[in-house]
């Protein structure tokens, strides 16, 4: 049942970290509660600005490192209301660079650390190469396959007890040779995976959309549904052709 009050969706610093289309995973979920009759806002937060306590989705996009950089000053001084608003039930979804910014910290290519809001137990290093292409990923949550399209060169390392998002089937990931995605934590998911992800993975915005609203109502999904099998495709022939290329080169 839908409630009166709008579920606000923050898309914070849409100006630093929206280099991918992560801007798409607000406009689904805004999508997603209208089509069950539920009012959602998308609130943008401009860079510089601080970031509210009393928004139900913060939603945190994937940048180069300068703007990265830029991000996680103010992120980290908000950090006291995003944790408020999380222990009031509020959702975070975050990707790439958002993902390493709400970890501890990431060491840039030059040595350079970028401090990070710390929500959750994560080391990012650069390392090389730079991970591109598609990813498959099997989640620690009960969703179907994942799918989505990296670019990074983070090697993210998990604290102990800290959950991934699930395995990795094709692709990087976190690239630090766990072969897992992500986090997934107490209302939190943060992941490498663009598409953007939640265009790719309706289910996925209906799992955050269910930590704010209970209960939702199914909706007619056959096309979304045909375009996760075609991007699921997309990711195993990919991986089918990196294990080619790496027995080729085993082999010499």
């Amino acid at each position: 049942m839908a409630r009166e009050s709008a579920v606000r969706i923050g898309l914070v610093y849409p100006e630093l970290l929206g280099t991918y289309g992560d801007r798409g995973n607000a406009l689904v979920l805004a999508q997603r509660c209208h089509w069950r009759d539920q009012p959602a806002d998308v609130v943008e937060i401009a860079a510089g600005e601080p970031i509210s306590d009393s928004l139900d989705v913060y939603l945190f996009g994937g940048g180069e490192d300068a703007p990265q950089a830029m991000a996680a000053a103010g992120m980290r001084a908000s950090r006291a209301n995003v944790e408020r608003a999380q222990s009031n039930g509020a959702v975070v979804l975050a990707v790439c660079a958002g993902f390493q910014n709400i970890g501890t910290s990431y060491t840039l290519p030059d040595g350079a650390v970028i401090e990070g809001m710390a929500l959750v137990d994560a080391v990012t290093v650069a390392g090389s190469p730079r991970l591109i292409g598609e990813v498959v990923v099997e989640p620690d949550a009960p969703l179907p396959r994942l799918t989505g399209f990296e670019n990074h060169g983070g090697r993210t390392t998990l604290g102990s007890g800290v959950r991934p998002l699930g395995r990795v089937l094709a692709g990087g990931g976190n690239g630090d040779g766990s072969l897992v995605d992500g986090v997934l934590g107490d209302r939190l998911v943060a992941t490498y995976l663009h598409g953007p992800v939640l265009p790719r993975n309706p289910a996925l915005a209906d799992l955050l959309l269910t930590w704010i609203l209970g209960d939702l109502a199914p909706l007619d999904s056959v096309w979304e549904e045909r375009l996760r099998a075609e991007r699921l495709d997309a990711g195993a022939k990919a991986g089918l052709a990196k294990w080619w290329r790496d027995l080729r080169l085993a082999r010499g």
